[in-house]
Protein backbone atom coordinates (compact mmCIF):
# COMPACT_ATOMS: atom_id res chain seq x y z
CA UNK A 1 0.00 0.00 0.00
CA UNK A 2 1.03 3.65 -0.35
CA UNK A 3 2.75 5.39 2.40
CA UNK A 4 0.20 6.83 4.95
CA UNK A 5 -1.25 9.91 4.38
CA UNK A 6 -1.01 12.79 6.38
CA UNK A 7 -3.44 13.11 9.60
CA UNK A 8 -7.25 14.75 8.30
CA UNK A 9 -6.90 18.63 8.72
CA UNK A 10 -9.56 19.85 10.64
CA UNK A 11 -11.63 21.33 7.84
CA UNK A 12 -14.77 19.23 6.99
CA UNK A 13 -15.21 17.77 3.62
CA UNK A 14 -18.33 17.94 1.21
CA UNK A 15 -18.91 15.04 -0.57
CA UNK A 16 -21.52 14.21 -3.13
CA UNK A 17 -21.67 10.36 -3.69
CA UNK A 18 -23.44 8.62 -6.90
CA UNK A 19 -24.11 5.43 -6.48
CA UNK A 20 -24.86 2.73 -9.51
CA UNK A 21 -28.27 3.00 -9.84
CA UNK A 22 -28.74 -1.14 -9.39
CA UNK A 23 -30.10 -0.88 -4.98
CA UNK A 24 -27.73 -3.29 -4.51
CA UNK A 25 -24.95 -0.98 -5.24
CA UNK A 26 -26.54 1.54 -3.18
CA UNK A 27 -26.24 -0.19 0.36
CA UNK A 28 -22.21 0.06 0.37
CA UNK A 29 -22.42 3.52 -0.74
CA UNK A 30 -24.81 4.69 1.53
CA UNK A 31 -23.00 2.56 4.60
CA UNK A 32 -20.04 4.74 3.47
CA UNK A 33 -21.45 7.85 3.29
CA UNK A 34 -23.01 7.57 7.10
CA UNK A 35 -19.83 6.31 8.29
CA UNK A 36 -18.47 9.88 6.60
CA UNK A 37 -21.46 11.78 8.66
CA UNK A 38 -20.96 10.55 11.91
CA UNK A 39 -17.47 12.35 11.61
CA UNK A 40 -18.56 15.74 10.81
CA UNK A 41 -18.14 15.55 6.78
CA UNK A 42 -21.40 16.80 4.87
CA UNK A 43 -22.68 14.26 2.03
CA UNK A 44 -25.36 14.99 -0.74
CA UNK A 45 -26.42 11.30 -1.10
CA UNK A 46 -27.98 11.38 -5.23
CA UNK A 47 -29.90 8.80 -7.06
CA UNK A 48 -33.12 8.63 -8.66
CA UNK A 49 -36.26 9.21 -6.94
CA UNK A 50 -37.26 6.10 -6.89
CA UNK A 51 -34.04 4.96 -5.19
CA UNK A 52 -34.26 7.61 -3.09
CA UNK A 53 -37.37 7.14 -1.78
CA UNK A 54 -36.61 3.43 -0.70
CA UNK A 55 -34.17 4.61 1.87
CA UNK A 56 -36.50 5.88 4.07
CA UNK A 57 -36.23 8.81 6.16
CA UNK A 58 -32.93 10.49 7.54
CA UNK A 59 -33.08 10.67 11.44
CA UNK A 60 -32.61 14.16 12.51
CA UNK A 61 -29.74 13.82 14.07
CA UNK A 62 -27.83 13.32 11.46
CA UNK A 63 -29.92 15.76 8.94
CA UNK A 64 -26.76 18.08 9.43
CA UNK A 65 -24.55 16.11 7.68
CA UNK A 66 -26.12 13.69 5.50
CA UNK A 67 -28.94 14.60 2.70
CA UNK A 68 -30.46 12.77 -0.11
CA UNK A 69 -30.95 14.09 -3.00
CA UNK A 70 -33.32 13.18 -6.02
CA UNK A 71 -32.00 13.45 -9.25
CA UNK A 72 -34.82 13.44 -12.03
CA UNK A 73 -32.96 12.55 -14.96
CA UNK A 74 -33.78 13.68 -18.91
CA UNK A 75 -35.16 11.26 -21.12
CA UNK A 76 -32.72 10.35 -23.77
CA UNK A 77 -33.01 9.21 -27.18
CA UNK A 78 -32.50 5.27 -27.27
CA UNK A 79 -32.17 4.99 -23.23
CA UNK A 80 -35.07 4.69 -20.93
CA UNK A 81 -36.54 7.15 -19.14
CA UNK A 82 -34.17 8.14 -15.87
CA UNK A 83 -31.20 6.52 -17.78
CA UNK A 84 -27.64 9.09 -17.40
CA UNK A 85 -27.22 11.87 -19.05
CA UNK A 86 -23.82 14.24 -19.57
CA UNK A 87 -23.44 16.77 -17.30
CA UNK A 88 -22.59 20.27 -17.23
CA UNK A 89 -19.69 20.33 -15.92
CA UNK A 90 -16.99 18.43 -17.92
CA UNK A 91 -15.88 15.34 -15.73
CA UNK A 92 -11.96 15.95 -16.59
CA UNK A 93 -12.76 19.43 -14.26
CA UNK A 94 -13.87 17.26 -11.72
CA UNK A 95 -11.28 15.61 -8.71
CA UNK A 96 -12.21 12.53 -8.51
CA UNK A 97 -12.27 8.93 -6.50
CA UNK A 98 -13.56 5.47 -7.80
CA UNK A 99 -15.27 3.36 -5.31
CA UNK A 100 -15.69 -0.08 -6.32
CA UNK A 101 -17.97 -2.59 -4.38
CA UNK A 102 -15.87 -5.35 -5.95
CA UNK A 103 -13.23 -7.06 -3.86
CA UNK A 104 -9.12 -5.72 -4.97
CA UNK A 105 -8.90 -8.99 -6.89
CA UNK A 106 -11.18 -8.34 -9.51
CA UNK A 107 -9.20 -5.02 -10.19
CA UNK A 108 -6.36 -6.72 -10.35
CA UNK A 109 -7.83 -9.84 -13.03
CA UNK A 110 -8.97 -6.72 -15.07
CA UNK A 111 -5.98 -5.21 -14.90
CA UNK A 112 -4.88 -2.12 -16.65
CA UNK A 113 -5.34 -1.02 -20.30
CA UNK A 114 -1.53 -0.87 -20.64
CA UNK A 115 -1.26 -4.59 -18.93
CA UNK A 116 -3.76 -6.04 -21.37
CA UNK A 117 -1.66 -4.20 -24.69
CA UNK A 118 1.61 -5.94 -23.80
CA UNK A 119 -0.31 -9.42 -22.49
CA UNK A 120 -2.79 -9.73 -24.81
CA UNK A 121 -6.02 -12.24 -24.03
CA UNK A 122 -7.52 -13.90 -26.93
CA UNK A 123 -8.79 -16.80 -26.02
CA UNK A 124 -11.21 -18.72 -22.81
CA UNK A 125 -7.74 -20.56 -22.07
CA UNK A 126 -5.91 -17.12 -21.65
CA UNK A 127 -8.60 -15.62 -19.03
CA UNK A 128 -7.94 -19.27 -17.19
CA UNK A 129 -4.61 -18.27 -16.27
CA UNK A 130 -3.21 -16.39 -13.79
CA UNK A 131 -2.37 -12.39 -15.47
CA UNK A 132 1.13 -11.76 -16.16
CA UNK A 133 1.25 -8.38 -13.72
CA UNK A 134 0.52 -10.64 -10.83
CA UNK A 135 4.15 -11.43 -9.61
CA UNK A 136 3.36 -13.93 -6.65
CA UNK A 137 1.10 -17.31 -6.77
CA UNK A 138 -2.78 -16.05 -6.05
CA UNK A 139 -6.47 -17.13 -6.64
CA UNK A 140 -6.59 -14.44 -9.36
CA UNK A 141 -7.83 -17.39 -11.93
CA UNK A 142 -11.42 -18.50 -13.72
CA UNK A 143 -12.48 -21.74 -14.35
CA UNK A 144 -13.48 -22.78 -18.04
CA UNK A 145 -17.07 -21.32 -17.71
CA UNK A 146 -16.46 -18.18 -15.50
CA UNK A 147 -13.52 -17.16 -18.18
CA UNK A 148 -16.18 -17.69 -20.95
CA UNK A 149 -18.22 -15.06 -19.31
CA UNK A 150 -15.55 -12.68 -18.10
CA UNK A 151 -13.74 -12.87 -22.03
CA UNK A 152 -17.35 -11.63 -22.82
CA UNK A 153 -16.90 -8.58 -20.82
CA UNK A 154 -13.91 -7.58 -22.41
CA UNK A 155 -15.57 -7.36 -25.41
CA UNK A 156 -17.69 -4.00 -26.71
CA UNK A 157 -21.42 -4.94 -25.80
CA UNK A 158 -24.67 -3.59 -27.49
CA UNK A 159 -23.64 -0.21 -25.59
CA UNK A 160 -20.90 0.01 -27.88
CA UNK A 161 -18.27 -0.22 -24.94
CA UNK A 162 -17.42 -3.45 -23.17
CA UNK A 163 -17.45 -3.67 -18.75
CA UNK A 164 -13.60 -3.45 -19.14
CA UNK A 165 -13.36 -0.62 -20.40
CA UNK A 166 -15.99 1.13 -17.77
CA UNK A 167 -13.36 -0.32 -15.24
CA UNK A 168 -10.51 1.84 -16.99
CA UNK A 169 -12.41 4.79 -16.35
CA UNK A 170 -9.92 4.87 -12.98
CA UNK A 171 -6.92 5.81 -15.44
CA UNK A 172 -8.59 9.10 -16.69
CA UNK A 173 -6.33 12.16 -15.20
CA UNK A 174 -9.10 13.20 -12.76
CA UNK A 175 -9.34 10.13 -10.89
CA UNK A 176 -6.81 10.36 -8.55
CA UNK A 177 -7.63 7.67 -6.08
CA UNK A 178 -9.24 3.46 -6.05
CA UNK A 179 -11.27 2.44 -3.46
CA UNK A 180 -11.86 -0.54 -2.48
CA UNK A 181 -14.71 -1.78 -0.14
CA UNK A 182 -12.00 -4.55 1.56
CA UNK A 183 -8.32 -4.70 3.19
CA UNK A 184 -5.55 -6.35 3.40
CA UNK A 185 -6.19 -8.72 6.11
CA UNK A 186 -9.24 -10.08 3.32
CA UNK A 187 -7.12 -9.40 0.39
CA UNK A 188 -3.13 -9.51 1.08
CA UNK A 189 -0.91 -8.35 -1.26
CA UNK A 190 -3.16 -6.56 -3.67
CA UNK A 191 -3.31 -3.09 -2.57
CA UNK A 192 0.14 -2.51 -3.24
CA UNK A 193 -0.03 -4.39 -6.61
CA UNK A 194 -2.99 -2.35 -7.51
CA UNK A 195 -0.95 0.49 -6.19
CA UNK A 196 1.52 0.39 -8.70
CA UNK A 197 -0.10 -1.11 -11.70
CA UNK A 198 -2.59 2.00 -11.85
CA UNK A 199 0.04 4.38 -10.81
CA UNK A 200 -2.25 6.25 -8.13
CA UNK A 201 -3.08 5.43 -4.30
CA UNK A 202 -5.28 1.72 -4.18
CA UNK A 203 -6.81 1.84 -0.58
CA UNK A 204 -8.57 0.16 1.63
CA UNK A 205 -12.13 1.55 3.09
CA UNK A 206 -12.82 -0.82 5.14
CA UNK A 207 -15.37 -3.82 4.81
CA UNK A 208 -18.96 -1.62 5.59
CA UNK A 209 -20.22 -4.58 7.08
CA UNK A 210 -24.23 -2.42 7.99
CA UNK A 211 -25.21 -3.25 11.74
CA UNK A 212 -27.33 -5.77 12.04
CA UNK A 213 -30.00 -3.80 14.78
CA UNK A 214 -29.99 -0.65 13.25
CA UNK A 215 -33.49 0.87 13.44
CA UNK A 216 -33.03 4.21 14.03
CA UNK A 217 -30.66 5.03 11.51
CA UNK A 218 -31.41 5.57 7.83
CA UNK A 219 -30.81 2.82 5.54
CA UNK A 220 -32.86 -0.32 4.06
CA UNK A 221 -33.14 -1.78 7.38
CA UNK A 222 -36.17 0.55 8.54
CA UNK A 223 -38.75 -1.75 7.65
CA UNK A 224 -41.87 -3.14 9.83
CA UNK A 225 -42.15 -6.31 7.26
CA UNK A 226 -44.23 -8.52 9.00
CA UNK A 227 -43.29 -11.86 6.87
CA UNK A 228 -39.45 -10.68 7.88
CA UNK A 229 -40.78 -10.55 11.30
CA UNK A 230 -41.87 -14.32 11.10
CA UNK A 231 -38.88 -15.31 9.49
CA UNK A 232 -37.06 -13.91 12.49
CA UNK A 233 -39.95 -15.95 14.91
CA UNK A 234 -39.12 -19.43 12.72
CA UNK A 235 -35.13 -18.91 13.36
CA UNK A 236 -35.80 -18.13 17.02
CA UNK A 237 -37.50 -21.62 17.63
CA UNK A 238 -34.44 -23.38 15.66
CA UNK A 239 -31.85 -25.37 17.61
CA UNK A 240 -28.21 -23.13 17.98
CA UNK A 241 -26.23 -23.29 14.56
CA UNK A 242 -28.52 -26.05 13.16
CA UNK A 243 -29.68 -23.65 9.92
CA UNK A 244 -28.29 -23.02 6.90
CA UNK A 245 -29.41 -19.45 5.19
CA UNK A 246 -29.15 -19.79 1.68
CA UNK A 247 -29.54 -16.65 -0.54
CA UNK A 248 -27.97 -15.99 -4.26
CA UNK A 249 -29.10 -12.63 -4.90
CA UNK A 250 -31.21 -11.29 -7.88
CA UNK A 251 -28.72 -10.61 -10.23
CA UNK A 252 -27.07 -14.14 -11.12
CA UNK A 253 -28.01 -16.12 -15.06
CA UNK A 254 -30.16 -18.57 -12.77
CA UNK A 255 -32.26 -20.97 -14.82
CA UNK A 256 -35.02 -22.63 -13.60
CA UNK A 257 -33.31 -26.31 -13.63
CA UNK A 258 -30.39 -24.45 -11.18
CA UNK A 259 -33.00 -23.75 -9.25
CA UNK A 260 -34.83 -27.61 -8.59
CA UNK A 261 -31.60 -28.93 -8.40
CA UNK A 262 -30.82 -26.84 -5.56
CA UNK A 263 -34.28 -27.42 -3.96
CA UNK A 264 -33.78 -30.89 -4.49
CA UNK A 265 -30.21 -30.68 -2.93
CA UNK A 266 -31.65 -29.33 0.46
CA UNK A 267 -33.92 -31.99 0.46
CA UNK A 268 -31.38 -34.38 0.41
CA UNK A 269 -29.30 -32.47 2.69
CA UNK A 270 -31.67 -33.16 5.85
CA UNK A 271 -30.80 -30.20 7.47
CA UNK A 272 -32.64 -27.32 8.61
CA UNK A 273 -32.50 -24.30 5.94
CA UNK A 274 -33.86 -20.79 5.28
CA UNK A 275 -34.24 -19.93 1.84
CA UNK A 276 -34.55 -16.11 0.50
CA UNK A 277 -35.88 -16.53 -2.51
CA UNK A 278 -36.15 -14.09 -5.06
CA UNK A 279 -37.30 -14.84 -8.28
CA UNK A 280 -33.96 -14.06 -10.13
CA UNK A 281 -33.98 -12.31 -13.69
CA UNK A 282 -33.71 -14.78 -16.26
CA UNK A 283 -36.73 -16.86 -15.15
CA UNK A 284 -40.37 -15.48 -16.30
CA UNK A 285 -42.33 -18.55 -14.71
CA UNK A 286 -44.78 -18.22 -11.72
CA UNK A 287 -43.76 -17.65 -8.13
CA UNK A 288 -45.21 -21.54 -7.40
CA UNK A 289 -43.39 -22.88 -10.73
CA UNK A 290 -39.89 -21.56 -9.26
CA UNK A 291 -39.70 -24.55 -7.29
CA UNK A 292 -40.61 -28.58 -7.59
CA UNK A 293 -44.32 -29.72 -6.99
CA UNK A 294 -44.54 -30.62 -3.36
CA UNK A 295 -41.18 -29.19 -1.79
CA UNK A 296 -42.55 -26.63 0.15
CA UNK A 297 -44.96 -29.38 1.75
CA UNK A 298 -42.57 -32.10 2.07
CA UNK A 299 -39.76 -29.77 3.63
CA UNK A 300 -42.13 -27.56 5.89
CA UNK A 301 -40.47 -29.49 9.03
CA UNK A 302 -37.18 -28.22 8.83
CA UNK A 303 -37.34 -25.59 6.14
CA UNK A 304 -38.39 -21.94 5.44
CA UNK A 305 -38.65 -20.29 1.94
CA UNK A 306 -39.15 -16.85 2.05
CA UNK A 307 -39.93 -14.62 -1.09
CA UNK A 308 -40.59 -11.43 0.60
CA UNK A 309 -37.14 -8.74 1.94
CA UNK A 310 -35.67 -10.40 4.62
CA UNK A 311 -32.29 -8.29 6.53
CA UNK A 312 -29.63 -10.07 5.51
CA UNK A 313 -27.36 -9.06 7.98
CA UNK A 314 -30.23 -10.57 10.87
CA UNK A 315 -30.51 -13.50 9.90
CA UNK A 316 -26.36 -13.49 9.73
CA UNK A 317 -26.10 -12.92 13.31
CA UNK A 318 -29.14 -14.77 14.25
CA UNK A 319 -27.70 -17.44 16.42
CA UNK A 320 -29.39 -20.37 14.95
CA UNK A 321 -27.79 -19.63 11.75
CA UNK A 322 -24.78 -22.03 11.39
CA UNK A 323 -23.83 -21.19 7.92
CA UNK A 324 -24.12 -19.13 4.77
CA UNK A 325 -24.91 -20.83 1.15
CA UNK A 326 -23.91 -18.66 -1.01
CA UNK A 327 -23.61 -16.71 -5.11
CA UNK A 328 -20.72 -15.38 -3.42
CA UNK A 329 -21.51 -11.52 -4.63
CA UNK A 330 -18.53 -9.19 -2.58
CA UNK A 331 -21.44 -7.79 -0.04
CA UNK A 332 -22.83 -10.86 0.89
CA UNK A 333 -19.53 -12.38 1.73
CA UNK A 334 -17.86 -10.17 3.47
CA UNK A 335 -21.03 -10.11 5.39
CA UNK A 336 -20.48 -13.46 6.12
CA UNK A 337 -17.25 -12.91 7.24
CA UNK A 338 -18.07 -10.02 9.73
CA UNK A 339 -20.77 -12.70 11.20
CA UNK A 340 -18.22 -15.96 10.90
CA UNK A 341 -20.03 -18.17 8.93
CA UNK A 342 -18.60 -21.17 6.87
CA UNK A 343 -19.90 -21.00 3.44
CA UNK A 344 -21.67 -23.36 1.11
CA UNK A 345 -20.33 -21.46 -2.48
CA UNK A 346 -22.26 -21.66 -5.61
CA UNK A 347 -20.77 -18.59 -8.14
CA UNK A 348 -22.05 -18.07 -10.94
CA UNK A 349 -20.51 -14.73 -13.01
CA UNK A 350 -18.21 -11.37 -12.74
CA UNK A 351 -16.28 -11.73 -9.45
CA UNK A 352 -17.96 -14.34 -7.44
CA UNK A 353 -15.44 -17.18 -8.66
CA UNK A 354 -12.75 -15.38 -8.04
CA UNK A 355 -13.88 -14.74 -4.71
CA UNK A 356 -15.13 -18.51 -4.03
CA UNK A 357 -11.65 -19.44 -4.82
CA UNK A 358 -10.03 -16.94 -2.32
CA UNK A 359 -12.53 -18.11 0.40
CA UNK A 360 -11.92 -21.74 0.00
CA UNK A 361 -8.32 -21.02 0.00
CA UNK A 362 -8.55 -19.75 3.78
CA UNK A 363 -10.61 -22.76 4.60
CA UNK A 364 -13.95 -21.22 5.97
CA UNK A 365 -16.23 -22.55 2.59
CA UNK A 366 -16.48 -25.34 -0.09
CA UNK A 367 -18.02 -25.45 -3.10
CA UNK A 368 -20.90 -27.15 -4.51
CA UNK A 369 -19.31 -29.76 -7.09
CA UNK A 370 -19.43 -28.68 -10.99
CA UNK A 371 -18.52 -29.04 -14.03
CA UNK A 372 -15.20 -27.34 -14.75
CA UNK A 373 -16.22 -26.68 -18.21
CA UNK A 374 -19.88 -25.89 -18.62
CA UNK A 375 -20.60 -25.24 -14.83
CA UNK A 376 -23.43 -27.88 -14.35
CA UNK A 377 -24.17 -28.72 -10.54
CA UNK A 378 -26.46 -31.73 -9.61
CA UNK A 379 -28.85 -32.30 -6.68
CA UNK A 380 -26.25 -34.85 -5.26
CA UNK A 381 -23.47 -32.06 -5.45
CA UNK A 382 -25.50 -29.59 -3.33
CA UNK A 383 -26.51 -31.74 -0.57
CA UNK A 384 -22.85 -33.21 -0.56
CA UNK A 385 -21.55 -29.53 0.14
CA UNK A 386 -24.25 -28.66 2.60
CA UNK A 387 -23.32 -31.85 4.44
CA UNK A 388 -19.17 -31.29 4.90
CA UNK A 389 -20.89 -28.24 6.20
CA UNK A 390 -23.40 -28.68 8.81
CA UNK A 391 -23.41 -32.77 9.43
CA UNK A 392 -19.77 -33.76 8.87
CA UNK A 393 -16.50 -33.24 11.07
CA UNK A 394 -14.64 -30.80 8.67
CA UNK A 395 -17.81 -28.22 9.44
CA UNK A 396 -16.30 -28.16 12.69
CA UNK A 397 -13.21 -26.74 11.62
CA UNK A 398 -14.79 -24.65 8.69
CA UNK A 399 -16.57 -22.82 11.69
CA UNK A 400 -13.57 -22.72 13.65
CA UNK A 401 -11.44 -20.69 10.87
CA UNK A 402 -14.74 -18.70 10.29
CA UNK A 403 -14.90 -17.38 13.85
CA UNK A 404 -10.65 -16.76 13.77
CA UNK A 405 -11.09 -14.62 10.67
CA UNK A 406 -14.52 -12.96 12.40
CA UNK A 407 -11.75 -12.09 14.57
CA UNK A 408 -9.66 -10.35 12.63
CA UNK A 409 -11.34 -8.85 10.25
CA UNK A 410 -13.81 -7.47 12.92
CA UNK A 411 -11.32 -5.39 14.33
CA UNK A 412 -13.09 -2.39 15.14
CA UNK A 413 -9.79 -0.45 15.50
CA UNK A 414 -8.03 -1.69 12.54
CA UNK A 415 -11.49 -0.76 10.62
CA UNK A 416 -11.54 2.49 11.80
CA UNK A 417 -7.82 3.24 10.88
CA UNK A 418 -8.73 2.34 6.99
CA UNK A 419 -11.83 5.33 7.07
CA UNK A 420 -9.13 7.74 8.66
CA UNK A 421 -7.11 7.30 6.13
CA UNK A 422 -9.10 7.19 3.31
CA UNK A 423 -10.59 10.61 4.50
CA UNK A 424 -6.97 11.75 4.86
CA UNK A 425 -6.72 11.17 1.01
CA UNK A 426 -9.81 12.90 -0.19
CA UNK A 427 -8.49 16.09 1.44
CA UNK A 428 -5.11 15.50 -0.17
CA UNK A 429 -7.27 15.70 -3.44
CA UNK A 430 -10.36 17.90 -2.42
Amino acid sequence: MAATPPPPPPSPLHIVVFPWLAFGHMIPFLELSKRLARRGHAITFVSTPRNAGRLGAIPPAMSAHLRVVSLDLPAVDGLPEGAESTADVPPEKIACAIFSIFPAALGAFVGTKQENLAHPRTTTEDYMAQPAWIPFPSTVTYRRHEAEWIAASFRPNASGVSDADRFWDSERPSCHLIIYRSCPEAEPRLFPLLTKLYTKPAIPSGLLVPPALDDNDIGVYNRSDQSFVAVMQWLDKQPIKSVIYVSLGTEAPITADHMHELAFGLELAGVRFLWALRRPSGINCHDDMLLPSGFETRVAARGLVCTEWVSQVRVLAHGAVGAFLTHCGWGSTVESFHYGQPLVMLPFIADQGLIAQAVAATGVGVEVARNYDDGLFYRDDVAAAIQRVMVEEEGKELAHKAIELRGILGDRVRQEMYLYELIGYLQCYK
